[in-house]
C-alpha cells in the first residue's frame, strides 16, 4: 500500500508495524502541498498524537476537511489542532454526547500526585494507551514538577523513544523491575508506573506492591466504566475532543456542511442542525469505535 503522511506518522507506523509496513510511502511536512489530477491536498496538526493530521482537499474552489481524530486541549507532546475554514468539515465524534466534558488534563495530573502523597507506601500503575496517552501523561507530569524516575510496562519502550527522539522531553523512564514469581517489588513503593490497559487486568500487575490502579481515559467520565475495570482513581484524559469542543470547531472551521463519523452521530448531528449547520451521517467501512 502507498501511504502518505507526516513524517512522524511514518515512523511510528515502522515501531508499530516493522520496517517493511508500506515500502512505498512517503512523508510531507504539515502544509506541503500535493497534486493529485486536480485535486491539491495538504496536512494540518489535529492534536490527536504526535504527527497526527487533517487532510485538506481542494477542488476547483471548493475544500473539504478530513479532521480524523482530534482534540482541542493543549499537548506538550504534539502540534495543537489547527482550524482551517472549509466547506465540508468531515468529524470524528467519539465523545459526542453532552454528558463527556473533559476537565483540564493538568487538573486530572494533580489528583494522581496527591494520591502519591496520601499513598506514599503504594505503588500507583497508570493504565494508559501506549502511543500518544502515555506519553501525554508523563510529560504533564514533568510540567508538574514530577522529577524522580517514572517505570514503564516494555511495551510503552519503543513509543517513548520515539517521541524522546522527536524533542519531547519525558525524563527518566525506568523499565519495571521484574520480581521473583509470587513476590511484591518493594523497590516500587510510592512510584509511578505506566502500562497499557491490558496488563492491569493481566497476572502481571500482581507484583506490584499494593497498587493504586488508575486509568486515563475519557471514558472514566462513566463511573460505572471506572468500576467495571476496578479502578480506583479515575482521571478524565483523552486525545479526542469532547462535546462542546466538537461544536466549538464547527464554528471554527466555518464550514456550512458537517459530515459525522466514528461515535455518537445522531446527537451530534441533532444539536448540529439546531445550531444552524446542514449534518450528515458518514459510514466508514472497517472502522469501529478504539481505544481512546
Amino acid at each position: 500500500k502507498k501511504v502518505v503522511s507526516t513524517h512522524e506518522t511514518l515512523a511510528i507506523m515502522k515501531v508499530r508495524f516493522g520496517e517493511k509496513h508500506s515500502p512505498l510511502s512517503y512523508g510531507i511536512a504539515y502544509g506541503e502541498k500535493l497534486k493529485i489530477n486536480d485535486v491539491v491536498i495538504w496536512l494540518v496538526p489535529a492534536g490527536h498524537v504526535l504527527g497526527s493530521a487533517q487532510i485538506v482537499l481542494e477542488y476547483k474552489g471548493s475544500r473539504v476537511v478530513v479532521s480524523g481524530d482530534y482534540k482541542r486541549q493543549k499537548d506538550p507532546t504534539c502540534l495543537s489542532f489547527e482550524p482551517v475554514n472549509c466547506d465540508v468539515f468531515i468529524t470524528e465524534a467519539t465523545f459526542g454526547l453532552p454528558v463527556f466534558k473533559h476537565p483540564e488534563a493538568q487538573e486530572e495530573i494533580t489528583k494522581l500526585l496527591r494520591s502519591i502523597d496520601l499513598f506514599s507506601d503504594r505503588c500507583h500503575v497508570v493504565g494508559a494507551y501506549a502511543l500518544g496517552k502515555a506519553q501525554r501523561i508523563i510529560a504533564l507530569l514533568r510540567q508538574k514538577g514530577y522529577e524522580r524516575p517514572i517505570y514503564i510496562h516494555g511495551a510503552l519502550k519503543k513509543l517513548c523513544h520515539l517521541y524522546a527522539q522527536n524533542g519531547v522531553d519525558l525524563g527518566q523512564l525506568l523499565p519495571v523491575p521484574i520480581s521473583k514469581k509470587n513476590q511484591k517489588n518493594p523497590n516500587l513503593e510510592g512510584q509511578i508506573v505506566l502500562a497499557p490497559p491490558s496488563a492491569i487486568a493481566d497476572r502481571w500487575i500482581r507484583r506490584l506492591p499494593d497498587p493504586v490502579v488508575v486509568m486515563a481515559s475519557g471514558w472514566m467520565r462513566i463511573k460505572q466504566r471506572a468500576r467495571q475495570r476496578n479502578v480506583d482513581l479515575p482521571l478524565v484524559i483523552s486525545d479526542h475532543a469532547d462535546w462542546n469542543e466538537l461544536f466549538q470547531t464547527f464554528h471554527e472551521v466555518g464550514a456550512p456542511e458537517i459530515w459525522v463519523t466514528h461515535g455518537r452521530e445522531e446527537a451530534v448531528i441533532h444539536q448540529a442542525k439546531l445550531q444552524g449547520f446542514k449534518a450528515r451521517a458518514l459510514s466508514l467501512i472497517g472502522y469501529d469505535e478504539d481505544n481512546v
